[in-house]
């Protein structure tokens, strides 16, 4: 069993049913089950947050408006602390102490990133959830886990999705996809179809031998069951 897991959970995941914003009721029953697995398995648990449901740097620097990219990646890393202030209130809520920590300095809504305080929230059974990406633009919030993971001496990256794994294709587009159980870093990096994680996230893993899981947050358990060691969607090692 992991001892110190880092979760990584996209803007998305935030507005549950929703397009747009964040959806209270997904987010309450996500951090229902992130208190129960962090409870029940003693783990340490960081988690790193996107802001996809808000703001995406990419598709709002476009050619033909006047937002510059590194504009719009601020941006998003704003849109990172909405989702970490909406997480840490509903974990604390649920009895879970937590904390909010952010890379970019708003220092009247969360700490600023410090990795010895988190280390230390972490002893003491807190969850850190950190927001603002990596504090700089043109690095995706991918690439600010893994960091984040290997500064916090994580075993593990668990990466949220809405599939089950990693497939050979788009298994909601294409029936016929086939499901991997486990891949190398390489083999993910050398696979143009695996766009589960971008690149540099994945090379960096490789780097450090990071392993990472790519699972299903939709299906009930599965966090403490990774947590625990079991055999849920796709292991990149």
């Amino acid at each position: 069993m992991a001892k110190r897991i880092l979760l990584k959970l996209s803007g998305e995941q935030f507005a549950g049913k929703e397009r747009f914003g964040i959806d209270a009721n997904f987010v309450s029953k996500l951090a229902e089950e992130i208190r129960e697995a962090v409870t029940e398995t003693k783990a340490q648990l960081a988690i790193v947050v996107g802001g996809g449901n808000f703001v995406r740097g990419a598709q709002v620097a476009r050619d033909e408006v006047a937002i510059e990219r590194a504009t719009a990646d601020y941006m998003g890393m704003l849109a990172t602390v909405l989702n970490g202030m909406a997480l840490v209130d509903t974990l604390e809520h649920r009895g879970q102490p937590a904390r909010l920590q952010t890379r970019i300095q708003i220092n009247s809504v969360a700490e600023p990133y410090i990795r010895r305080r988190a280390i230390r929230h972490l002893e003491k059974g807190r969850i850190v959830i950190v927001a603002g990406g990596t504090g700089n633009p043109f690095v995706t919030t991918d690439t600010a886990a893994v960091s984040t993971a290997l500064e916090l001496d994580c075993e593990l990256v668990m990466k949220a999705t809405k599939v089950d794994g990693v497939y050979s294709s788009d298994p909601l587009k294409n029936k016929r996809a086939k499901k991997f159980d486990a891949l190398t870093h390489l083999e993910t990096l050398n696979n143009s179809n695996v766009k589960i994680m971008d690149s540099a996230a994945v090379s960096l893993a490789m780097d450090h031998h990071l392993p990472i899981v790519i699972f299903d947050l939709l299906t009930r358990g599965n966090i403490k069951k990774i947590i625990q060691g079991q055999k849920i969607g796709t292991l990149i090692k």
